[in-house]
Protein backbone atom coordinates (compact mmCIF):
# COMPACT_ATOMS: atom_id res chain seq x y z
CA UNK A 1 0.00 0.00 0.00
CA UNK A 2 1.02 3.26 -1.01
CA UNK A 3 0.97 6.38 1.55
CA UNK A 4 0.92 9.59 -0.36
CA UNK A 5 0.98 13.27 0.93
CA UNK A 6 -2.06 14.66 1.10
CA UNK A 7 -1.04 18.32 0.08
CA UNK A 8 2.17 19.95 -1.20
CA UNK A 9 5.18 21.07 1.27
CA UNK A 10 8.17 19.72 2.69
CA UNK A 11 8.91 16.83 4.32
CA UNK A 12 10.37 18.03 8.23
CA UNK A 13 10.56 14.57 9.41
CA UNK A 14 10.09 10.67 8.37
CA UNK A 15 8.85 8.72 11.97
CA UNK A 16 9.71 5.12 10.00
CA UNK A 17 12.88 2.92 8.77
CA UNK A 18 12.61 0.28 6.34
CA UNK A 19 11.43 -3.03 7.64
CA UNK A 20 9.92 -1.51 10.60
CA UNK A 21 6.32 -2.83 11.62
CA UNK A 22 4.03 -0.07 11.67
CA UNK A 23 0.38 -0.12 13.29
CA UNK A 24 -2.83 1.89 11.77
CA UNK A 25 -3.02 4.96 12.98
CA UNK A 26 1.14 5.30 13.64
CA UNK A 27 2.59 8.73 12.52
CA UNK A 28 4.91 7.44 9.09
CA UNK A 29 5.98 11.36 8.07
CA UNK A 30 5.56 15.14 8.76
CA UNK A 31 5.05 17.64 6.30
CA UNK A 32 5.03 21.43 6.95
CA UNK A 33 2.92 23.69 4.48
CA UNK A 34 1.57 27.36 4.79
CA UNK A 35 3.66 27.23 8.55
CA UNK A 36 1.51 24.13 9.71
CA UNK A 37 2.90 20.95 10.20
CA UNK A 38 1.03 18.15 8.97
CA UNK A 39 1.42 14.16 10.40
CA UNK A 40 0.58 11.64 8.01
CA UNK A 41 -0.66 8.57 9.22
CA UNK A 42 -0.31 5.55 8.13
CA UNK A 43 -3.93 4.46 6.74
CA UNK A 44 -3.92 0.14 8.04
CA UNK A 45 -0.98 -2.12 9.72
CA UNK A 46 2.38 -2.89 7.45
CA UNK A 47 5.70 -3.48 6.81
CA UNK A 48 7.86 -0.01 5.63
CA UNK A 49 9.04 -1.75 2.13
CA UNK A 50 10.56 1.32 0.42
CA UNK A 51 11.05 5.32 1.98
CA UNK A 52 10.48 7.34 -0.88
CA UNK A 53 11.35 11.19 0.34
CA UNK A 54 13.75 12.27 3.43
CA UNK A 55 13.88 15.27 5.69
CA UNK A 56 13.98 18.40 3.50
CA UNK A 57 12.37 17.06 0.13
CA UNK A 58 9.56 19.28 -1.07
CA UNK A 59 6.53 16.51 -2.39
CA UNK A 60 3.68 17.38 -4.11
CA UNK A 61 -0.04 16.53 -3.02
CA UNK A 62 -0.30 12.74 -3.68
CA UNK A 63 3.48 12.05 -4.11
CA UNK A 64 4.49 8.76 -2.66
CA UNK A 65 6.06 8.86 0.59
CA UNK A 66 6.29 5.36 2.20
CA UNK A 67 5.39 2.07 0.51
CA UNK A 68 3.72 -0.42 3.13
CA UNK A 69 4.36 -4.17 2.56
CA UNK A 70 1.32 -6.35 3.99
CA UNK A 71 1.86 -7.96 7.53
CA UNK A 72 2.42 -11.52 7.64
CA UNK A 73 -0.90 -13.35 8.84
CA UNK A 74 0.90 -14.92 11.90
CA UNK A 75 2.15 -11.24 13.25
CA UNK A 76 -0.38 -9.70 15.62
CA UNK A 77 -0.42 -5.89 15.30
CA UNK A 78 -2.51 -3.71 17.55
CA UNK A 79 -3.93 -0.09 16.36
CA UNK A 80 -1.92 3.11 17.35
CA UNK A 81 -5.18 4.67 18.41
CA UNK A 82 -4.99 5.59 22.25
CA UNK A 83 -7.96 5.49 24.24
CA UNK A 84 -8.02 9.14 25.21
CA UNK A 85 -8.28 10.47 29.31
CA UNK A 86 -11.49 12.83 29.31
CA UNK A 87 -10.18 13.81 32.87
CA UNK A 88 -7.08 15.07 31.93
CA UNK A 89 -6.15 18.67 31.79
CA UNK A 90 -3.44 20.08 29.08
CA UNK A 91 -1.47 22.64 29.91
CA UNK A 92 -2.66 25.82 27.84
CA UNK A 93 -6.31 24.80 28.84
CA UNK A 94 -5.24 24.60 32.82
CA UNK A 95 -3.60 28.40 32.61
CA UNK A 96 -7.51 29.67 30.68
CA UNK A 97 -9.50 28.15 33.41
CA UNK A 98 -7.10 29.12 35.91
CA UNK A 99 -7.18 33.11 34.98
CA UNK A 100 -11.06 33.02 34.42
CA UNK A 101 -11.45 31.11 38.33
CA UNK A 102 -9.33 34.51 38.73
CA UNK A 103 -12.28 36.52 38.34
CA UNK A 104 -15.04 34.38 40.23
CA UNK A 105 -16.36 35.66 43.59
CA UNK A 106 -14.22 32.89 45.67
CA UNK A 107 -11.25 33.81 44.18
CA UNK A 108 -11.72 37.47 45.85
CA UNK A 109 -13.39 36.54 49.01
CA UNK A 110 -12.40 40.38 50.63
CA UNK A 111 -13.76 41.84 48.28
CA UNK A 112 -16.87 39.53 48.27
CA UNK A 113 -17.17 40.15 51.95
CA UNK A 114 -17.03 43.90 51.81
CA UNK A 115 -19.58 43.36 49.60
CA UNK A 116 -22.33 41.55 51.84
CA UNK A 117 -21.21 44.10 55.05
CA UNK A 118 -22.65 46.53 53.35
CA UNK A 119 -25.51 44.59 52.64
CA UNK A 120 -25.72 44.27 48.88
CA UNK A 121 -25.19 41.02 46.86
CA UNK A 122 -22.36 40.67 44.63
CA UNK A 123 -23.29 41.43 40.92
CA UNK A 124 -22.03 37.27 39.88
CA UNK A 125 -24.75 36.44 42.80
CA UNK A 126 -27.48 38.70 41.08
CA UNK A 127 -26.80 37.06 37.47
CA UNK A 128 -27.07 34.01 38.74
CA UNK A 129 -30.20 34.23 40.47
CA UNK A 130 -31.60 36.36 37.81
CA UNK A 131 -30.71 33.95 34.98
CA UNK A 132 -31.41 30.32 34.95
CA UNK A 133 -28.33 29.48 32.36
CA UNK A 134 -25.52 32.50 31.61
CA UNK A 135 -22.82 32.86 29.56
CA UNK A 136 -20.53 35.63 30.27
CA UNK A 137 -18.66 37.97 27.37
CA UNK A 138 -15.32 39.38 27.83
CA UNK A 139 -14.85 37.62 31.75
CA UNK A 140 -11.09 38.20 30.81
CA UNK A 141 -11.03 41.83 29.99
CA UNK A 142 -9.28 44.34 32.68
CA UNK A 143 -8.83 48.08 33.31
CA UNK A 144 -7.11 49.60 30.52
CA UNK A 145 -4.22 50.99 33.36
CA UNK A 146 -1.38 48.61 32.31
CA UNK A 147 0.83 52.02 32.34
CA UNK A 148 0.42 52.39 36.30
CA UNK A 149 -0.12 48.85 37.40
CA UNK A 150 0.84 45.76 37.25
CA UNK A 151 -0.90 42.68 35.24
CA UNK A 152 -1.05 40.90 38.38
CA UNK A 153 -2.46 43.34 40.11
CA UNK A 154 -4.95 43.91 37.30
CA UNK A 155 -5.98 40.31 36.87
CA UNK A 156 -6.64 40.27 40.90
CA UNK A 157 -8.30 43.60 41.53
CA UNK A 158 -9.81 44.82 37.59
CA UNK A 159 -11.59 41.58 36.75
CA UNK A 160 -13.73 41.93 33.63
CA UNK A 161 -13.17 45.40 33.79
CA UNK A 162 -15.83 45.87 35.99
CA UNK A 163 -18.64 44.44 34.13
CA UNK A 164 -20.25 41.40 34.17
CA UNK A 165 -22.22 40.80 30.84
CA UNK A 166 -23.25 38.20 28.63
CA UNK A 167 -26.48 35.92 27.06
CA UNK A 168 -28.28 34.62 29.89
CA UNK A 169 -31.85 32.50 29.45
CA UNK A 170 -34.77 33.95 31.94
CA UNK A 171 -37.74 31.87 32.28
CA UNK A 172 -37.14 30.00 28.52
CA UNK A 173 -36.64 33.45 27.13
CA UNK A 174 -32.69 34.62 25.81
CA UNK A 175 -31.55 38.54 27.22
CA UNK A 176 -28.63 40.59 27.59
CA UNK A 177 -28.09 40.77 30.58
CA UNK A 178 -25.10 43.34 32.17
CA UNK A 179 -23.96 44.27 35.71
CA UNK A 180 -21.65 46.77 36.12
CA UNK A 181 -19.46 45.14 39.46
CA UNK A 182 -19.37 47.73 42.44
CA UNK A 183 -16.42 46.04 43.99
CA UNK A 184 -14.20 46.70 41.11
CA UNK A 185 -13.48 50.29 40.86
CA UNK A 186 -16.72 51.30 42.42
CA UNK A 187 -18.58 50.19 39.12
CA UNK A 188 -17.37 52.91 36.84
CA UNK A 189 -17.44 52.78 33.88
CA UNK A 190 -13.63 52.22 32.14
CA UNK A 191 -12.43 51.67 28.24
CA UNK A 192 -12.85 47.92 28.10
CA UNK A 193 -16.37 48.29 30.24
CA UNK A 194 -17.81 50.51 27.64
CA UNK A 195 -16.31 48.21 24.57
CA UNK A 196 -18.10 45.42 26.42
CA UNK A 197 -21.38 47.64 26.86
CA UNK A 198 -21.69 48.52 23.03
CA UNK A 199 -20.45 44.96 21.75
CA UNK A 200 -23.45 43.73 23.88
CA UNK A 201 -25.76 46.31 22.75
CA UNK A 202 -25.12 45.33 19.39
CA UNK A 203 -26.42 41.89 20.40
CA UNK A 204 -29.26 42.87 21.58
CA UNK A 205 -30.26 45.24 18.69
CA UNK A 206 -29.20 42.59 16.03
CA UNK A 207 -30.97 39.77 17.82
CA UNK A 208 -34.04 41.89 19.36
CA UNK A 209 -32.83 40.34 23.06
CA UNK A 210 -34.62 41.99 25.96
CA UNK A 211 -32.01 43.86 28.31
CA UNK A 212 -31.69 43.51 31.71
CA UNK A 213 -28.98 46.22 33.56
CA UNK A 214 -28.10 46.43 36.52
CA UNK A 215 -26.60 49.92 36.90
CA UNK A 216 -25.00 50.34 40.35
CA UNK A 217 -22.07 52.50 39.65
CA UNK A 218 -20.16 55.95 40.08
CA UNK A 219 -20.38 56.90 36.26
CA UNK A 220 -16.95 57.40 34.05
CA UNK A 221 -13.54 56.35 35.19
CA UNK A 222 -11.08 58.97 34.59
CA UNK A 223 -8.31 56.67 35.59
CA UNK A 224 -7.42 54.55 32.74
CA UNK A 225 -3.90 55.00 30.81
CA UNK A 226 -3.57 52.54 27.98
CA UNK A 227 -5.61 54.23 25.03
CA UNK A 228 -5.19 57.55 23.55
CA UNK A 229 -8.94 59.27 24.90
CA UNK A 230 -8.88 62.73 24.96
CA UNK A 231 -12.53 63.12 26.15
CA UNK A 232 -14.40 60.20 25.36
CA UNK A 233 -17.24 62.04 24.09
CA UNK A 234 -17.30 59.60 20.93
CA UNK A 235 -18.25 56.51 22.83
CA UNK A 236 -21.21 54.84 21.40
CA UNK A 237 -23.14 53.06 24.47
CA UNK A 238 -25.21 55.60 25.28
CA UNK A 239 -26.41 55.98 21.78
CA UNK A 240 -26.50 52.19 21.54
CA UNK A 241 -28.68 52.13 24.64
CA UNK A 242 -31.03 54.78 23.36
CA UNK A 243 -31.18 52.46 20.16
CA UNK A 244 -33.07 49.93 21.24
CA UNK A 245 -36.04 51.84 23.17
CA UNK A 246 -38.68 50.60 21.36
CA UNK A 247 -37.30 47.29 19.78
CA UNK A 248 -36.83 45.57 22.97
CA UNK A 249 -37.83 45.71 26.43
CA UNK A 250 -35.52 47.57 28.94
CA UNK A 251 -35.10 46.70 32.21
CA UNK A 252 -33.04 48.71 34.35
CA UNK A 253 -32.18 48.22 38.37
CA UNK A 254 -30.25 50.43 40.77
CA UNK A 255 -28.86 49.38 44.05
CA UNK A 256 -26.89 51.64 46.01
CA UNK A 257 -25.34 54.34 44.12
CA UNK A 258 -26.15 54.93 40.68
CA UNK A 259 -24.43 58.29 39.46
CA UNK A 260 -23.65 59.56 35.88
CA UNK A 261 -23.20 57.93 33.15
CA UNK A 262 -24.55 54.64 34.89
CA UNK A 263 -27.80 56.74 35.89
CA UNK A 264 -27.73 57.89 32.50
CA UNK A 265 -28.16 54.20 30.82
CA UNK A 266 -30.43 53.16 33.65
CA UNK A 267 -32.48 56.26 32.67
CA UNK A 268 -32.93 54.83 29.24
CA UNK A 269 -34.46 51.71 30.44
CA UNK A 270 -38.50 50.95 29.77
CA UNK A 271 -38.99 50.63 33.41
CA UNK A 272 -36.30 51.80 36.39
CA UNK A 273 -36.68 48.56 39.61
CA UNK A 274 -34.86 50.18 42.45
CA UNK A 275 -34.01 49.21 46.15
CA UNK A 276 -34.76 50.97 49.45
CA UNK A 277 -30.91 52.21 49.56
CA UNK A 278 -30.81 53.53 46.21
CA UNK A 279 -29.11 56.76 45.27
CA UNK A 280 -29.45 57.59 41.64
CA UNK A 281 -28.38 61.07 40.25
CA UNK A 282 -26.54 62.38 36.73
CA UNK A 283 -23.88 63.52 39.01
CA UNK A 284 -22.09 62.18 41.91
CA UNK A 285 -20.42 63.97 44.90
CA UNK A 286 -17.72 64.68 43.05
CA UNK A 287 -18.85 66.08 40.12
CA UNK A 288 -20.94 68.40 42.45
CA UNK A 289 -18.59 69.45 44.23
CA UNK A 290 -16.21 70.02 41.33
CA UNK A 291 -19.40 71.99 39.49
CA UNK A 292 -18.78 74.41 42.63
CA UNK A 293 -22.44 73.69 44.24
CA UNK A 294 -21.62 72.64 47.05
CA UNK A 295 -20.33 68.92 49.20
CA UNK A 296 -22.88 66.54 49.69
CA UNK A 297 -22.64 63.42 51.07
CA UNK A 298 -24.13 60.92 48.53
CA UNK A 299 -27.44 59.47 50.19
CA UNK A 300 -28.34 63.22 49.73
CA UNK A 301 -28.33 63.01 45.92
CA UNK A 302 -31.86 61.41 44.42
CA UNK A 303 -32.04 58.89 47.06
CA UNK A 304 -35.10 56.42 46.69
CA UNK A 305 -37.91 58.82 48.14
CA UNK A 306 -37.49 61.63 45.89
CA UNK A 307 -36.99 59.62 42.71
CA UNK A 308 -40.05 57.29 43.33
CA UNK A 309 -42.08 60.66 43.84
CA UNK A 310 -41.18 62.53 40.58
CA UNK A 311 -41.76 59.24 38.62
CA UNK A 312 -37.98 58.25 37.86
CA UNK A 313 -38.45 54.84 39.62
CA UNK A 314 -41.24 52.50 38.32
CA UNK A 315 -40.94 50.07 40.89
CA UNK A 316 -39.48 50.70 44.52
CA UNK A 317 -38.72 47.25 46.40
CA UNK A 318 -37.07 46.34 49.78
CA UNK A 319 -33.62 44.66 47.72
CA UNK A 320 -31.91 42.87 45.31
CA UNK A 321 -33.27 39.84 45.98
CA UNK A 322 -37.04 41.25 45.41
CA UNK A 323 -35.32 43.24 42.46
CA UNK A 324 -34.47 40.52 40.42
CA UNK A 325 -37.65 38.68 41.15
CA UNK A 326 -39.54 41.91 39.57
CA UNK A 327 -37.17 42.22 36.76
CA UNK A 328 -38.72 38.45 35.76
CA UNK A 329 -42.24 39.02 36.44
CA UNK A 330 -42.07 42.04 34.37
CA UNK A 331 -40.42 40.60 31.66
CA UNK A 332 -42.87 38.26 31.37
CA UNK A 333 -45.65 40.42 30.23
CA UNK A 334 -43.47 40.17 27.39
CA UNK A 335 -43.29 36.58 27.08
CA UNK A 336 -46.92 35.93 25.52
CA UNK A 337 -50.21 34.68 27.43
CA UNK A 338 -49.69 32.41 30.16
CA UNK A 339 -51.06 29.06 29.74
CA UNK A 340 -52.90 28.81 33.25
CA UNK A 341 -55.39 31.44 35.02
CA UNK A 342 -58.34 32.48 37.28
CA UNK A 343 -60.03 35.41 38.04
CA UNK A 344 -61.88 36.86 40.90
CA UNK A 345 -66.01 36.18 41.05
CA UNK A 346 -67.21 39.09 38.66
CA UNK A 347 -70.18 39.82 39.91
CA UNK A 348 -67.76 42.05 42.79
CA UNK A 349 -67.23 44.77 40.35
CA UNK A 350 -71.08 45.00 40.84
CA UNK A 351 -70.18 47.01 43.71
CA UNK A 352 -67.10 48.33 43.47
CA UNK A 353 -68.73 52.40 42.06
CA UNK A 354 -70.48 53.65 44.82
CA UNK A 355 -73.88 54.20 44.77
CA UNK A 356 -73.62 57.96 45.85
CA UNK A 357 -72.14 59.83 42.88
CA UNK A 358 -70.30 61.75 44.59
CA UNK A 359 -67.87 59.35 47.10
CA UNK A 360 -64.57 58.24 46.32
CA UNK A 361 -63.91 54.38 46.01
CA UNK A 362 -60.60 52.00 45.24
CA UNK A 363 -59.95 52.06 41.71
CA UNK A 364 -57.40 49.50 41.79
CA UNK A 365 -60.30 47.15 43.88
CA UNK A 366 -61.78 47.38 40.12
CA UNK A 367 -58.33 46.55 38.34
CA UNK A 368 -57.28 43.71 40.62
CA UNK A 369 -60.86 42.32 40.15
CA UNK A 370 -61.25 42.75 36.69
CA UNK A 371 -57.39 41.31 36.08
CA UNK A 372 -56.20 37.73 36.06
CA UNK A 373 -55.90 36.81 40.06
CA UNK A 374 -52.21 37.80 41.03
CA UNK A 375 -50.90 39.29 37.54
CA UNK A 376 -51.44 43.56 38.05
CA UNK A 377 -47.98 45.02 38.45
CA UNK A 378 -48.45 48.64 39.12
CA UNK A 379 -46.03 51.15 37.60
CA UNK A 380 -44.62 54.22 39.04
CA UNK A 381 -47.51 54.15 41.77
CA UNK A 382 -45.80 57.54 43.73
CA UNK A 383 -46.26 59.36 40.97
CA UNK A 384 -49.02 61.00 39.25
CA UNK A 385 -51.51 59.24 41.74
CA UNK A 386 -54.44 60.46 39.26
CA UNK A 387 -53.69 57.94 36.71
CA UNK A 388 -53.26 54.25 37.92
CA UNK A 389 -50.56 52.45 35.11
CA UNK A 390 -50.43 48.58 35.36
CA UNK A 391 -49.38 45.82 33.30
CA UNK A 392 -52.12 43.33 33.84
CA UNK A 393 -53.42 39.57 31.81
CA UNK A 394 -56.74 38.75 31.05
CA UNK A 395 -57.40 35.16 30.28
CA UNK A 396 -53.99 34.95 30.26
CA UNK A 397 -53.02 37.78 27.72
CA UNK A 398 -51.08 40.67 28.95
CA UNK A 399 -52.00 44.18 28.40
CA UNK A 400 -52.02 47.32 29.46
CA UNK A 401 -54.46 49.61 31.94
CA UNK A 402 -54.88 52.72 33.06
CA UNK A 403 -57.32 53.66 35.15
CA UNK A 404 -57.99 57.54 36.73
CA UNK A 405 -58.09 57.06 40.05
CA UNK A 406 -61.00 59.03 41.67
CA UNK A 407 -59.72 59.19 45.49
CA UNK A 408 -56.93 62.06 44.18
CA UNK A 409 -58.32 65.29 42.81
CA UNK A 410 -61.98 63.49 41.84
CA UNK A 411 -59.98 61.71 39.22
CA UNK A 412 -58.86 64.96 37.02
CA UNK A 413 -55.66 64.69 34.89
CA UNK A 414 -53.05 66.72 36.27
CA UNK A 415 -49.43 67.40 34.58
CA UNK A 416 -47.72 64.58 36.17
CA UNK A 417 -50.90 61.93 35.40
CA UNK A 418 -50.69 63.26 32.09
CA UNK A 419 -47.05 62.29 31.44
CA UNK A 420 -47.08 59.35 33.36
CA UNK A 421 -50.06 58.01 31.38
CA UNK A 422 -48.10 59.06 27.98
CA UNK A 423 -45.09 57.74 28.80
CA UNK A 424 -46.91 53.97 29.58
CA UNK A 425 -49.60 54.29 26.74
CA UNK A 426 -46.15 54.50 24.43
CA UNK A 427 -44.76 51.68 26.65
CA UNK A 428 -47.41 49.29 25.11
CA UNK A 429 -47.59 50.48 21.89
CA UNK A 430 -43.36 49.47 21.35
CA UNK A 431 -44.12 46.61 22.82
CA UNK A 432 -47.57 45.29 21.38
CA UNK A 433 -49.74 45.32 24.74
CA UNK A 434 -53.43 46.21 23.78
CA UNK A 435 -54.66 48.59 26.09
CA UNK A 436 -57.84 48.69 28.39
CA UNK A 437 -58.54 52.13 30.03
CA UNK A 438 -61.09 52.43 32.92
CA UNK A 439 -62.27 55.95 32.40
CA UNK A 440 -63.95 57.83 35.84
CA UNK A 441 -62.94 61.47 35.37
CA UNK A 442 -64.28 65.64 35.87
CA UNK A 443 -61.58 66.13 32.97
CA UNK A 444 -58.26 67.38 32.79
CA UNK A 445 -56.85 69.60 36.03
CA UNK A 446 -57.12 73.45 35.04
CA UNK A 447 -56.61 76.95 36.94
CA UNK A 448 -54.08 79.46 37.43
CA UNK A 449 -51.69 77.10 39.63
CA UNK A 450 -52.17 73.88 37.04
CA UNK A 451 -51.16 76.23 33.80
CA UNK A 452 -48.20 76.62 35.57
CA UNK A 453 -46.93 73.07 35.02
CA UNK A 454 -47.46 73.34 31.28
CA UNK A 455 -50.90 71.46 31.07
CA UNK A 456 -51.32 72.58 27.45
CA UNK A 457 -48.32 70.59 26.12
CA UNK A 458 -48.78 67.54 28.53
CA UNK A 459 -52.45 67.29 27.85
CA UNK A 460 -52.31 67.92 23.91
CA UNK A 461 -49.78 65.49 24.76
CA UNK A 462 -52.10 62.74 25.20
CA UNK A 463 -54.28 63.42 21.95
CA UNK A 464 -51.03 63.20 19.50
CA UNK A 465 -50.30 59.36 21.87
CA UNK A 466 -53.57 58.54 21.39
CA UNK A 467 -54.29 59.19 17.64
CA UNK A 468 -50.99 57.30 16.87
CA UNK A 469 -51.22 53.79 19.10
CA UNK A 470 -51.21 50.88 16.79
CA UNK A 471 -52.25 48.45 19.73
CA UNK A 472 -56.06 48.34 20.26
CA UNK A 473 -57.62 50.08 22.78
CA UNK A 474 -61.06 49.33 24.86
CA UNK A 475 -62.65 51.58 27.08
CA UNK A 476 -64.87 51.13 30.03
CA UNK A 477 -66.42 54.40 31.84
CA UNK A 478 -66.56 53.28 35.36
CA UNK A 479 -68.54 56.17 36.23
CA UNK A 480 -67.63 59.63 35.00
CA UNK A 481 -67.04 60.73 31.70
CA UNK A 482 -66.32 64.36 31.08
CA UNK A 483 -64.62 66.46 28.50
CA UNK A 484 -61.60 66.40 27.19
CA UNK A 485 -59.86 64.49 29.54
CA UNK A 486 -62.73 61.48 29.46
CA UNK A 487 -61.84 61.91 25.34
CA UNK A 488 -58.17 61.37 26.04
CA UNK A 489 -58.81 58.16 28.49
CA UNK A 490 -60.72 56.78 24.84
CA UNK A 491 -57.42 57.46 22.50
CA UNK A 492 -58.93 61.02 21.65
CA UNK A 493 -62.59 59.92 20.92
CA UNK A 494 -65.19 57.50 22.43
CA UNK A 495 -65.05 55.79 19.05
CA UNK A 496 -61.38 55.97 18.06
CA UNK A 497 -61.69 53.24 20.66
CA UNK A 498 -62.20 49.39 19.84
CA UNK A 499 -65.23 49.36 22.20
CA UNK A 500 -66.24 51.80 24.48
CA UNK A 501 -69.13 50.85 27.23
CA UNK A 502 -70.25 52.47 30.20
CA UNK A 503 -70.82 50.64 33.62
CA UNK A 504 -75.16 51.94 34.84
CA UNK A 505 -72.90 54.33 37.27
CA UNK A 506 -71.71 55.94 33.96
CA UNK A 507 -72.19 59.77 33.53
CA UNK A 508 -70.55 61.62 30.27
CA UNK A 509 -71.07 65.23 29.52
CA UNK A 510 -68.48 67.99 27.44
CA UNK A 511 -67.67 69.07 30.63
CA UNK A 512 -68.34 68.32 34.32
CA UNK A 513 -72.28 69.55 35.25
CA UNK A 514 -71.57 71.84 37.74
CA UNK A 515 -69.52 73.93 35.37
CA UNK A 516 -71.89 73.24 32.48
CA UNK A 517 -75.11 74.33 34.45
CA UNK A 518 -73.15 77.94 35.63
CA UNK A 519 -71.74 78.36 31.84
CA UNK A 520 -74.82 77.85 29.84
CA UNK A 521 -77.38 79.33 32.52
CA UNK A 522 -75.80 82.29 33.87
CA UNK A 523 -78.50 84.57 33.09
CA UNK A 524 -81.22 82.75 34.43
CA UNK A 525 -79.40 81.36 37.80
CA UNK A 526 -78.54 85.62 38.41
CA UNK A 527 -82.51 86.25 37.82
CA UNK A 528 -84.03 83.15 39.76
CA UNK A 529 -85.34 84.08 43.24
CA UNK A 530 -83.78 81.12 44.76
CA UNK A 531 -80.46 80.37 42.09
CA UNK A 532 -79.32 77.72 44.43
CA UNK A 533 -82.88 75.54 44.13
CA UNK A 534 -82.39 76.00 40.61
CA UNK A 535 -78.83 74.99 40.15
CA UNK A 536 -79.36 71.98 42.09
CA UNK A 537 -82.36 71.30 39.75
CA UNK A 538 -80.62 72.34 36.62
CA UNK A 539 -77.48 69.92 37.32
CA UNK A 540 -80.46 67.04 38.23
CA UNK A 541 -81.72 67.46 35.17
CA UNK A 542 -78.30 67.51 33.38
CA UNK A 543 -77.44 64.66 35.62
CA UNK A 544 -80.26 62.84 33.96
CA UNK A 545 -79.49 63.68 30.31
CA UNK A 546 -75.82 62.49 30.76
CA UNK A 547 -76.47 59.03 32.20
CA UNK A 548 -75.02 56.19 30.30
CA UNK A 549 -78.16 54.62 29.19
CA UNK A 550 -78.95 58.07 27.75
CA UNK A 551 -76.04 58.11 25.98
CA UNK A 552 -76.05 55.09 24.61
CA UNK A 553 -79.74 55.66 23.01
CA UNK A 554 -78.13 58.24 20.62
CA UNK A 555 -75.28 55.61 20.07
CA UNK A 556 -72.43 57.92 21.62
CA UNK A 557 -71.70 54.48 23.88
CA UNK A 558 -71.65 51.37 22.39
CA UNK A 559 -73.31 49.76 25.26
CA UNK A 560 -74.30 49.83 28.75
CA UNK A 561 -72.73 46.70 30.57
CA UNK A 562 -73.51 44.87 33.90
CA UNK A 563 -70.02 45.47 35.18
CA UNK A 564 -69.67 41.47 35.58
CA UNK A 565 -69.64 41.29 31.78
CA UNK A 566 -66.34 43.49 31.80
CA UNK A 567 -63.85 40.75 30.65
CA UNK A 568 -66.32 39.65 28.48
CA UNK A 569 -66.48 42.88 26.55
CA UNK A 570 -62.39 43.10 26.72
CA UNK A 571 -61.98 39.98 25.24
CA UNK A 572 -64.13 40.02 22.24
CA UNK A 573 -63.61 43.80 21.06
CA UNK A 574 -59.74 43.07 20.99
CA UNK A 575 -58.48 41.26 18.12
CA UNK A 576 -56.56 37.67 18.31
CA UNK A 577 -52.89 39.57 17.52
CA UNK A 578 -51.60 42.49 17.67
CA UNK A 579 -48.55 43.83 15.60
CA UNK A 580 -45.75 45.64 17.29
CA UNK A 581 -45.97 48.68 17.70
CA UNK A 582 -44.64 51.31 15.06
CA UNK A 583 -43.42 54.26 17.42
CA UNK A 584 -39.69 53.31 17.46
CA UNK A 585 -38.71 54.91 21.03
CA UNK A 586 -40.66 54.91 24.45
Amino acid sequence: MSVLSPLRGTVVSVEVAQGDLVRQGAPIAIVESMKMEHVVEAPQAGIVGRVAVGPGDTVAEGALLVHLDPVPAAAEVVSEAAEIDLESVRPDLASVMERHAKGLDQARPEAVRRRHASGHRTARENIDDLCDSFVEYGPLAIAAQRQRRTLEDLIERTPADGLVCGLGEIDGVRCVVMSYDYTVLAGTQGYQNHRKTDRMLDLAHRRRLPVVLFAEGGGGRPGDTDTSVVSGLDVMSFHAMGRLSGRVPLVGIASGRCFAGNAALLGCCDVIIATRNSTIGMGGPAMIEGGGLGVHAPEEIGPIKVQTANGVVDLPVEDEAEAVAVARRYLSYFHGPAGEWACADQRLLRHVVPENRVRPYDVRQAVETLADTGSVLELRRAYGAGIVTALVRIEGRPMGLIANNPAHLGGAIDRDAAEKMARFLRLCDAHALPVVSLCDTPGFMVGPEAERTATVRHFSHLFVVGANLSVPLVTVVLRKGYGLGAQAMAGGSFKASMATVAWPTGEIGGMGLEGAVRLGYRKELEAAEDPDALFEQMVAAAYEHGKAVNAASVFELDDVIDPADTRRWITAALPAEVRRGGRPWI
